[in-house]
């Protein structure tokens, strides 16, 4: 029987008055309201792209398109984007490789996302397909199988009161968000839960033998 029943204040290279919040780190949402450099501060483009930059930098790693979108809102040229972009790039400041790398080792270990999750996401950043599906393939079967299988071990003990049915169609759900494909889900969910219906099994089993004994 189933047992499943930091605000900071700009140089004086930037201008009078010149003060913005702290760049948003690598999650925050696109801020609709942020404000564009004045006439004055763009009179020297590249250094208020460089100060946007280094200050975003410091809040959390980020991408080349994360950067470059965010000169775009503060209403940076084009060319004086990519000129400092480049070079940030150059001297390693930028480094999506080694960005990528990081996410998909904090998001695969901690959120236990699985390999398409974690490509939807570089993507998302605007890392180049390439550079993300390097990072993603340092991910093997087995480490997402294992990941697949911690889920489902910590979520099936809040389901024991569930029939088996309920109990494995919500943990599809939740597999399927994390980017697993069914067939892997199946499989894990499969086993947890038989490997439950014998420990439960076994437990019945010695409170048999223990109503025995004198």
């Amino acid at each position: 029987m189933s047992s499943f029943s930091s605000t900071r204040r700009r140089g004086s290279g930037f201008g009078p008055g010149a003060r913005r919040s702290a760049a948003r780190s690598l999650d925050d949402p696109v801020n609709p309201d942020v404000e564009h450099e004045t006439p004055e501060e763009m009179k020297d483009p590249e250094s208020v792209a460089r100060g946007i930059c280094l200050r975003a930098l410091t809040g959390a790693p980020k991408t080349r398109q994360q950067l470059a979108d965010l000169l775009a809102d503060r209403g940076v040229p084009d060319d004086a984007a990519e000129t400092v972009l480049d070079r940030f790039t150059e001297v390693g400041l930028i480094d999506d490789a080694a960005f990528s790398r990081a996410w998909v080792s904090s998001r695969q270990s901690g959120r236990g996302l699985a390999r398409r999750a974690l490509s939807q996401e570089l993507r998302a950043k605007g890392v180049d397909p390439e550079v993300a599906a390097e990072a993603v393939g340092e991910v093997d079967d087995e480490d997402e199988r294992a990941s697949a299988r911690r889920l489902v071990e910590r979520r099936a003990g809040a389901m024991r009161r569930l029939d088996r049915a309920t109990a494995t169609r919500r943990l599809m759900g939740m597999l399927a968000r994390k980017g697993y494909n069914g067939g892997l889900a199946a499989a894990v969910i499969r086993e947890v839960l038989d490997d439950a219906d014998d420990a439960a099994v076994d437990g019945l089993d010695d409170l048999d033998v223990d109503s025995q004994l004198p």
